[in-house]
């Protein structure tokens, strides 16, 4: 048995097949399905762009007060600037309801993919009976497959909450290569448990979990018009957990999720770690932390196991945060390379060699009194990241 079939929630159903949607014959269409009606919560992008799934999921979640049985997930077409896209949105989510048996209202409908081609609803409409038809709690696995697009691997994660005897689970996937510079969430995400939530405890603990995990990614700087996670509770184990208990193993599954997104960024070879500390908030440690992860000339040193800390100090003080670069030091891969400012000493050949490991750490730290600290995870920029994107829709 696998990892993920014995960690999985009670009361779900998982299903994946073949629409056509993609242009090759590999599973594009997904649902995640709750036997109960599920207490939910979603973010979304906050890019101005919007793709119709995201306004359609916010407007349900709306409507059905933070309830939901369901989320219907398509790959290789985003569903967004397109003629169609409400239309489209609105016709699938209601056939999935109608399928299920369950109001149009309790779907959450979520697309990845190219953006600004139509989408052909029939697709999706045609392939539920396969769909519903194939529902079973052992196929987690093949919906975190389906929903990939340039992704080199399934990204899953798992958490368990006891309370005396009893047992509450979470399992998490997510999608995300590329175009992933996070302002709330970033790419596809969902999560599920079966531990009993309230709806206003569920917001409140996705929304600080987020924060401290998938909004502390990036690969290209880029945010998605499509970028959804949601989360749905069914209450199935009879377990309720104590709040910061279950906000606790959330924010563990979704921090696995986000560094496992930022290590198969586009092209990536490695996982860079960017710790900041002595910031004078968490907001500006954040701050420092993205643009340092955003800066091609830093991540392009990272690709070259360059050790060039001037790069990350001058990304630092370009980041908008009054910080005095005369109280700075910087390590990398816990070897001093900077302090106060200046250069330390070091052997460049031996960092060199550290610097070739596939996990690189960078240590930001401002002397002084400031408390603000985070840490952020990003990857190296290669060649084949523009390889990747230059050819993605032809």
């Amino acid at each position: 048995m696998s990892r993920s079939a014995m960690n999985l929630p009670l009361g779900f159903r998982f299903s994946a097949a073949y629409a056509g949607i993609r242009k090759v014959p590999k599973d594009d269409l997904a649902l995640i399905v709750s036997d109960r009606p599920a207490t939910a919560a979603a973010v979304f992008t906050q890019n101005r762009v919007v793709a119709a799934p995201v306004e359609l999921s916010r407007k349900n979640l709306r409507g059905s007060r933070g309830q939901a049985r369901a989320i219907l997930v398509n790959a290789g077409n985003a569903n967004c600037a397109t003629r169609t896209g409400e239309r489209v949105a609105l016709e699938c989510a209601r056939a999935a309801a109608k399928a299920l048996g369950v109001h149009a209202a309790q779907i959450l409908p979520a697309s990845t993919g190219v953006i600004g081609v139509e989408m052909d609803a029939g697709l999706v409409i045609n392939a539920l009976p396969k769909l519903v038809v194939g529902l079973d709690a052992s196929r987690f696995d093949e919906v975190a497959r389906a929903i990939m697009t340039t992704d080199t691997r399934s990204k899953t994660a798992f958490a368990e909450i006891k309370t005396g005897r009893i047992v509450a689970r979470i399992a998490g996937m997510a999608k995300g290569s590329g175009m992933i510079q996070p302002r709330m969430a970033t790419t596809l995400g969902f999560v599920v448990t079966d531990a009993r939530v309230p709806v206003a405890l569920l917001r409140s603990a996705l929304q600080r979990a987020i924060a401290r995990s998938f909004n502390r990614i990036s690969v290209d700087g880029d945010t998605s018009t499509n970028d959804m996670v949601a989360v749905l509770a069914n209450g199935a184990s009879g377990v309720k957990p104590p709040a910061k208990a279950f906000e606790r193993a959330l924010t563990d599954v979704l921090e696995s999720l986000a560094r496992q997104i930022a290590n198969d960024g586009e092209g990536a070879r490695k996982l860079v770690t960017i710790e900041v500390e002595g910031a004078s908030s968490e907001r500006a440690a954040e701050t420092i932390a993205r643009t340092i992860a955003n800066s091609p000339l830093v991540k392009t040193a990272i690709a070259g196991s360059d050790p060039n800390w001037g790069r990350i100090l001058s990304a630092a003080g370009n980041a908008g945060v009054i910080f005095d670069p005369r109280q700075t030091d910087i390590d990398m891969q816990g070897v001093p390379v900077c302090r106060r400012g200046l250069a330390a000493p070091f052997s460049e050949d031996e960092l060199k060699k550290k610097l070739d490991e596939h996990e690189c750490l960078i240590r930001f730290t401002i002397r002084g009194r400031g408390r603000g600290r985070v840490r952020f995870w990003t990857c190296d920029f290669t060649e084949e990241y523009i390889r990747i994107n230059a050819s993605y829709r032809t």
